[in-house]
């Protein structure tokens, strides 16, 4: 049987977003429906400058594909101009949005609801992986403060969403450099909620399985490059030649061992505190 080739999903808005439709955050993402009749969380290029972080968003939801991490899937979207018309939103409309598809049944991870957290052997590991993921690919907004993480109370799962500030907050001039402690969800309430009354030998021997599971990850990530590359909107104005020299970064030896070391050290430092 002829292996099926992977292909970018492409969509078109269907209605209008209305003042209802926009989401009161920094990068005022709105909620559009769509021609698979789905509706999508899209990020969309505001100005005639260089889309930087609609690239992170695009390069981290698929690098977090290649971890199996579960984010929600992912289209490019056009979205109509009558469609934009009630939001008073700046947008350039010859640029693809990047959309999330909208998930049911799930709740955000706040300050506030982390204790509604099951503490579960799976939702340990999960974070711990989450975690590992973000010192990899350098994403500083993921925190105590502010999780970027969904909830879904069904399946006991749980969910990272947004990648705009991968890469060092979409740094793309300069060579990648570590987290700090503070720049992680390992620093946060949650982990600690998830981390609470396990013993020391049952998290040794999940650092070690998830230790053996990095290098898989890697590899499957590095044969998600060609892919993002081939499918990159030239709209966005952010060369691929740039892209493919930052994602070239995190393969680097030294990266991938330095990820580790420094994952395992703010591990460590946040288990002294519980």
């Amino acid at each position: 049987m002829k292996e099926q080739v992977k292909q970018m999903k492409k969509l078109e808005s269907i209605k209008e977003i209305g003042h209802n439709g926009v989401y009161d955050t920094g990068e005022k993402p709105v909620l559009v429906m769509c021609s698979d009749t789905n509706a999508y969380i899209c990020k969309y290029m505001r100005s005639s400058t260089s889309a930087y972080k609609l690239a992170c968003e695009f390069i981290g939801a698929f690098m977090a594909e290649a971890w199996n991490l579960g984010s929600p899937d992912v289209a490019l979207v056009k979205i109509k101009q009558n469609h934009w018309e009630g939001t008073n939103i700046s947008h350039v409309l010859s640029a693809p949005a990047f959309g999330s598809k909208k998930m049911e049944g799930v709740a955000d991870i706040t300050p506030f609801t982390y204790g509604e957290i099951k503490s579960t052997d799976e939702a340990f590991r999960q974070l711990l992986k989450i975690a590992l993921f973000d010192f990899w690919i350098a994403n500083e907004d993921r925190n105590s403060n502010n999780a970027n993480l969904l909830y879904d109370v069904n399946k006991d799962k749980i969910i990272p969403i947004d990648y705009g500030c991968i890469l060092n907050t979409s740094t793309f001039d300069f060579p990648l450099y570590q987290l700090t402690t503070t720049d992680t969800i390992l620093c946060s309430d949650l982990f600690h909620h998830l981390l609470k009354g396990r013993k020391d030998s049952f998290v040794e021997e999940e650092i070690q399985k998830l230790k053996q599971q990095y290098k898989t990850c890697i590899k499957k990530s590095e044969e998600q490059q060609q892919f993002i590359i081939n499918n990159f909107p030239q709209e966005w104005k952010v060369s691929s030649r740039v892209v493919a020299e930052k994602m070239a970064q995190l393969f680097d030896d030294d990266w991938i061992e330095e990820c580790w070391s420094n994952f395992e050290e703010c591990l460590n430092e946040n288990r002294k505190d519980e």
